[in-house]
């Protein structure tokens, strides 16, 4: 079933040297609340959020970034990874863009929700509770599934092949 939902991001990298050619480390943070505690594969993001009608995705890329990380957007010039259709329906666009961030600077955004379920009790938690710099290897295994391809085109883009499809 379609939500009609879309939801833009920002995929910080920076190139490194490997064996076979240069390649790419990204920062990726992995996602707060209950539901995520505990678990590491498949458990994080690229920083993204969603957007209303009328408002620009590269806009909205560049305000999650800054609203999950609570740190400035990098400059420098965005390289469009295009956009997946994630399985529960929302459409995700992402721009990967090169630069260098502390990840213990980090402050995130938080979002409230009620917890434990049922009881009443509406808790705090960060929305994403910490952040890494991944090799693509260790991005891939940490990676939600459905954000992997924008990893593979990330490094395509890098490695000078065309993976656009």
């Amino acid at each position: 079933m379609s939500t009609g939902k879309r939801s833009a991001g920002l995929l910080l990298f920076r190139v490194v040297d490997a064996e076979d050619g240069p390649d790419v480390e990204v920062l990726l943070g992995h996602m707060g609340g209950p539901f995520w505690a505990g678990r590491e594969s498949g458990a994080w993001s690229v920083p993204k959020g969603e957007y209303a009608a009328g408002e620009e995705p590269e806009a909205a890329a560049r305000r999650e970034f800054v609203e999950e990380l609570g740190l400035p957007a990098p400059g420098g010039g965005w390289v469009p990874l295009g956009e997946v259709r994630q399985a529960g329906g929302k459409t995700v666009t992402v721009w990967a863009v090169e630069g260098e961030v502390d990840p213990a600077l980090a402050v995130p955004g938080t979002f409230t929700m009620e917890w434990p379920r049922g009881s009443g009790v509406q808790r705090e938690f960060p929305e994403m509770d910490r952040f890494a710099w991944c090799a693509p290897a260790e991005a891939a295994e940490r990676l939600v599934a459905g954000q992997r391809v924008f990893l593979d085109r990330l490094r395509g883009h890098v490695r000078g092949a065309d993976t656009s499809s």
